[in-house]
């Protein structure tokens, strides 16, 4: 009876090694798919303006959406396969396989983290910033309270505005589509990352009758680069990456390259702390 016992234990104890093992396989899935192929497919948010744009010139993706992950793909040690995708659907696209990783303009917050992975380290930060019509009379979010607002499907500023404002949502299926509504009337405000509204109001002729007069941001929070849940290896390698464009200052060499202002506060921040940690 002893030996029998002795021998399920073995029995039991080999098979929650064997899970325990397929578990760390697993979690090591995604980064040996991208070294065999040697390719990285990464899904980037093109909005227009120096985040991410389309070149008219050859069609190709340029901005600092796409800038960021031709880098990362050539830390990782192989080719960048950059994939357009839309606020609405990016966090599908990363669910179903459809790309590896994503630089799309998410910032962290719990309902993300929740469902995705993420490399701790930041590369950016940005919050919600409303476009309205100069003449409109809005000055503080508070002012959007029972008033249409448009936003992005999918966009984090949804609830806070809801919620925190009383502002009547309406989501688009992408921000270009919110920005009509906004200038056919359908809505005061649209709401957007800062990344988006700032550039836009301040290069475009066809938008001199809008302003972002709020000063302040819904939801101010840290862009990540996204991975699916659990790929433990992944994760680090791309946040090793990330660790090397602060501590070289290429992250702020990349934004005035690329024509983003004002300055992002955070970058000069992780740059001194990366420096000091490689002494």
């Amino acid at each position: 009876m002893r030996i029998q016992r002795s021998a399920l234990q073995r029995t039991a104890m080999a098979g929650a090694l064997l899970v325990s093992f397929s578990g760390w396989a697993h979690a090591d899935a995604t980064l040996d798919k991208i070294k065999q192929r040697g390719k990285v497919s990464i899904g980037v948010l093109v909005n227009g303006g120096p985040f991410g744009s389309i070149d008219p010139g050859n069609q190709q993706l340029v901005g600092w959406n796409p800038e960021l992950a031709r880098a990362l793909a050539k830390g990782l040690g192989v080719e960048a396969d950059l994939v357009q995708v839309q606020t609405a659907t990016r966090v599908q696209f990363l669910q179903a396989g459809k790309v590896d990783l994503l630089i799309a303009s998410m910032e962290l917050n719990p309902d993300r983290a929740d469902i995705l992975g993420y490399a701790p380290t930041p590369f950016y930060r940005a919050g919600g910033t409303a476009a309205v019509r100069k003449d409109s009379g809005i000055a503080r979010w508070e002012d959007l309270r029972g008033k249409p607002v448009c936003v992005s499907q999918g966009s984090s500023f949804a609830k806070p505005l809801a919620n925190d404002y009383g502002a009547q949502v309406q989501g688009f299926k992408s921000a270009s589509d919110s920005l009509l509504a906004l200038k056919g009337g359908n809505c005061v405000a649209a709401v957007h990352d800062s990344t988006l509204i700032h550039p836009l109001l301040r290069n475009n002729p066809e938008w001199s009758q809008y302003a972002a007069p709020i000063a302040s941001e819904v939801l101010p929070a840290p862009s990540v680069v996204w991975a699916r849940k659990g790929e433990a290896d992944t994760i680090a390698a791309v946040d090793k990456v990330v660790q090397d464009w602060h501590r070289t200052g290429w992250l702020i060499a990349t934004e005035k390259r690329v024509g983003i202002e004002p300055p992002n506060p955070l970058l000069p921040e992780l740059q001194a702390r990366f420096k000091a940690a490689a002494h």
